[in-house]
């Protein structure tokens, strides 16, 4: 893996944890939907409660599964730093803080630093 893909990595995560982020909300609406569905018949012995159930398992699983790359992101991030904090100047390293850290375009930096493009 060479710097740039090293770098990346992070902003890849970001985007996975972002998209984990809209379908646990989306389950969330749908299994909300269900349960004002079903939460006003009367009960019934011969009903299927386990749909439901299932929604609201496999929203915990998809919880878990962002709990995880978020603890990876954690990681990842403390890890450029780490590897950016050897960058002897200033200024090249509060650049790559700012793209790879923080995810900003290099004209936002640029604009930031006083350097319009």
């Amino acid at each position: 893996m060479n710097a740039l893909d090293f770098l990346q990595q992070a902003y890849m995560l970001e985007q996975q944890i972002q998209t984990k982020l809209t379908q646990i909300s989306a389950l969330r609406s749908l299994a909300e939907t269900m349960r004002s569905y079903t939460g006003n018949e009367p009960v019934s012995h011969s009903r299927n409660v386990t749909s439901l159930e299932d929604s609201v398992i496999k929203i915990l699983e998809q919880e878990q599964e962002l709990n995880n790359e978020i603890d990876r992101m954690v990681d990842l991030k403390r890890e450029i730093q780490d590897v950016i904090s050897e960058v002897k100047d200033l200024n090249y390293r509060l650049v790559l803080e700012k793209r790879h850290l923080c995810f900003e375009s290099f004209p936002r930096i640029g604009e930031e630093m006083g350097h319009p493009g």
